[in-house]
């Protein structure tokens, strides 16, 4: 499997939720989701989408629009936000947006019609954070006016027979579709990033660093060393670990190691099994040296850590 799809597997995505808004200019929404990749498709028309400090975005029929952080914004008919006393009040969106429920809002005015799919996507937080940082706060694919991207289209048309009758299965099915969509988002932006840039989603394009981070991502229990490393990525030992540096910004056995914690933290979160077991299976035969190394990513033992998301449910998926 390629890294980049042992990348995605690894965010575990679930809870994609979408509502459809059909607004007659003038009309604004505001959106806030964070520790959720919010989105937003213009069907049909345009939007403005805002966020503060930042130049007014323009999202045309056929765009799609990504936030993977989930950064507070506003979409609306205007380039321009109203402020003041007579500024028009902007609609919350997160409200309509439930697990398993399609909606479609209607709401009135006077002026032209756009069509939006709004929604976001939960994920395992915890795994996503190399992900998210490498990747812009908003991801824009243009669907060059009527005719979005060939993989957009198809998408869309899907999502909307998908969601136009209750059925089996339809959660499961929508959740995979939110993944082949977010998928693709990470497919173009990946493909325009010149090699060598910096930035870590580069290293995808980097056939002897992306053999690396699949052996690692594949097999985040074995004893990797960094001469095995580069003999999988068919470098030396010193010029691979020279160029994974470069690169990604950490030495590749820091990587695996903070991959292994992230594995680690979910595993306490998500299960029930012993600290010594959660330890055998992201790499360590000693539970002690498993501890230190969890503490010093997140400042807590295995055990301490357990014991305060389970007093928190509701901030385990948010934890950073």
């Amino acid at each position: 499997m390629d890294p980049l799809s042992l990348i995605i597997d690894d965010m575990r995505f679930d809870g994609v939720v979408f509502v459809g808004t059909v607004l007659h200019a003038p009309w604004c929404l505001r959106l806030h989701t964070p520790g959720l990749a919010a989105f937003h498709v213009v069907t049909q028309g345009q939007a403005w989408l805002h966020r503060d400090g930042l130049e007014a975005v323009r999202v045309q029929t056929g765009d799609l629009v990504v936030l993977p952080a989930g950064q507070a914004h506003h979409i609306s008919d205007s380039a321009v936000l109203p402020r003041g006393p007579d500024a028009l009040l902007a609609d919350d969106l997160a409200p309509h947006l439930a697990p398993g429920l399609w909606t479609q809002r209607v709401l009135p005015g006077e002026g032209p019609a756009t069509t939006l799919v709004s929604g976001h996507a939960r994920f395992d937080v915890h795994m996503a954070a190399p992900l998210v940082q490498a990747l812009p706060p908003l991801m824009h694919i243009r669907g060059m006016g009527e005719a979005p991207p060939l993989w957009l289209a198809i998408g869309l048309q899907f999502l909307q027979q998908e969601m136009a009758t209750a059925r089996p299965g339809q959660q499961a099915i929508i959740n995979r579709l939110g993944d082949i969509l977010f998928m693709e988002c990470l497919r173009d932006h990946v493909s325009a990033l010149p090699e060598r840039s910096g930035n870590w989603l580069s290293a995808l394009k980097d056939r002897a660093l992306s053999a690396a981070l699949a052996c690692m991502h594949q097999n985040p229990a074995h004893n990797w060393s960094v001469p095995e490393l580069a003999q999988q990525a068919c470098l030396s030992r010193s010029a691979f670990a020279e160029r994974f540096g470069q690169v990604l910004g950490e030495p590749p056995l820091t990587y695996l190691t903070r991959h292994r914690m992230r594995l680690a933290a979910r595993q306490l979160v998500s299960s029930t099994l012993p600290v010594s077991r959660v330890a055998t299976q992201v790499g360590y035969a000693s539970e002690a040296a498993f501890s230190q190394a969890f503490k010093r990513e997140y400042g807590l033992s295995p055990s301490a850590w357990r014991q305060q998301k389970a007093r928190s449910p509701g901030n385990a998926q948010a934890s950073t």
